[in-house]
């Protein structure tokens, strides 16, 4: 690929043809300030947060969607770039409520972010925004259309990642929202309530109904683990308050899944605190299950597994891993079955 030479912010640098400003700034350590970028998504270039200077061009360009040109010199901090950037944000707040002390998403909110970058601190257009929180019946989403930017990011996301086409802009001008077709419930759309909206929104619109109330963003204590629902392996986040998980999150970046979850990973942690959990094994006597310790189980299942091999033979006895397992896990499954059990009756969920 062709590599040519460009400087930013007095900075020189190669880099590929095709890529972006914002992308070269970005290597070299520039942040350029966005709202409507993900790098999971395609750009387009919506909010104009990110424009920047480049010599010879008369307006300002939007670093996202701009490819580098051989020569190019960019400034992504001048004083007409930080103007532009403070009207911006500025017309985006006459439409958001500033009610950020009791915003679910204070002090993880990259409008909130900007505004204080860029010293905004109200608007000097409207002052009473339109919509409010969706009456919806699903249990996961909870979308507040007053606090929507129109980024685009979480359709893009429901048509380019997830490919539900679950959600579009709805409306035009002030009255322009985002939801499903005839603005109906997530439940009667074609969405499978994966969360990938919540996960990529910049602001408060959209977020986990059930972690509504219970955290501010500074009070969570994040735990990177791996998601149990499947083989994938999925990177996530428990975001723990007070030794509970309020919700479940991944970053963008993250392998394999880049921050994408389906609906149990991200929503399928009821169970966790659950009060029919089992936290101990048990063991059937008299009729009725009693907890036993780990030792008496293990006790328990090597003496009934003797009889049956004693009576029946090994190759009466299967053993079924699990994709939920680690590999490890998985391979002493099939070493006790080979090894101790004397069978080859071993097999795995996600064998096909």
């Amino acid at each position: 690929m062709l590599v040519i030479e460009i400087t930013i912010n007095e900075k020189k640098l190669k880099i590929e043809k095709d890529r972006s400003i914002l992308w070269a700034a970005n290597t070299i350590g520039i942040q350029i300030p966005t709202l409507c970028h993900d790098a999971r998504l395609q750009d387009v270039g919506s909010c104009r947060v990110c424009v920047v200077e480049v010599e010879g061009e008369n307006r300002l360009i939007p670093s996202c969607i701009t490819k580098v040109r051989d020569g190019m010199v960019v400034r992504t901090d001048t004083v007409r770039v930080h103007k532009a950037r403070k009207s911006i944000i500025e017309l985006l707040l006459s439409n958001h409520p500033t009610d950020c002390m009791t915003c679910e998403v204070c002090g993880n909110c990259a409008l909130q972010d900007l505004a204080h970058k860029y010293g905004v601190r109200e608007s000097r257009y409207f002052s009473n925004p339109t919509g409010g929180i969706k009456k919806d019946r699903n249990l996961a989403i909870q979308f507040d259309s007053s606090k929507c930017i129109l980024c685009g990011r979480c359709v893009r996301i429901c048509n380019e990642t997830q490919q539900d086409e679950a959600i579009n802009f709805i409306g035009r001008g002030f009255d322009m929202t985002i939801g499903p077709a005839f603005n109906d419930s997530l439940l009667d759309s074609s969405c499978v309530l994966c969360g990938q909206c919540v996960s990529t929104c910049p602001v408060g619109a959209l977020v986990e109904k059930q972690a509504v109330g219970k955290a501010r963003a500074w009070e969570l204590k994040k735990v990177q683990t791996v998601c149990g629902y499947c083989g994938v392996g999925c990177n996530i986040f428990l975001n723990i308050k007070d030794d509970k998980v309020v919700k479940v999150t991944s970053e963008s970046g993250t392998v394999p899944n880049d921050g994408n979850l389906c609906v149990k990973g991200r929503f399928g942690k009821d169970m966790i605190h659950h009060p029919d959990r089992l936290k101990e094994p048990m063991i059937r006597r008299n009729g009725s299950f009693k907890e036993v310790t780990w030792d008496e189980a293990f006790d328990y299942i090597a003496e009934k597994l003797k009889i049956i091999k004693d009576k029946d033979g090994p190759d009466s006895i299967g053993c079924i891993a699990s994709s939920r397992c680690t590999n490890e896990e998985d391979y002493l499954m099939q070493k006790f079955a080979r090894a101790v059990i004397g069978t080859n009756n071993i097999d795995e969920c996600a064998r096909t």
